[in-house]
């Protein structure tokens, strides 16, 4: 099992950026996709982003597309959310989470303690 630990997460006004991280340890990060999830308060959790194994291919929610970039460094087992031009409704604690197939979020699990994001108007 893979051990997840964010961060990155803080206070920024609306059009602004953060670049989250998360930090994997185990030998299995380079077995598994990896995404991140939020959740914001007394709301569900959902999903955001999800990037291959490989790192080639990525996968995005709607709300999120264009303005988020996930990427992995194998070298580092580290996966990074880029998140750009961001809004009031992007705040939520942070999730990055391991998974078994790309594009289906109910397969992903061994979820981080989540970091903190504010958007401010």
């Amino acid at each position: 099992q893979v051990q997840l630990v964010e961060s990155g997460g803080g206070l920024v006004q609306a059009g602004g950026s953060l670049r989250l991280s998360c930090a994997a340890s185990g030998r299995t990060f380079s077995n598994y996709h990896m995404g991140w999830f939020r959740q914001a308060p007394g709301k569900e959790r959902e999903f955001v982003a999800a990037v291959s194994v490989s790192g080639h291919r990525t996968y995005y929610a709607d709300s999120v597309k264009g303005r988020f970039t996930i990427s992995r460094d194998h070298a580092k087992s580290t996966v990074y959310l880029q998140m750009n031009s961001l809004k009031p409704e992007d705040t939520a604690v942070y999730y990055c989470a391991a998974g078994r197939v790309l594009t289906d979020p109910q397969t992903f699990g061994s979820w981080g303690q989540g970091t903190q994001v504010t958007v401010s108007s």
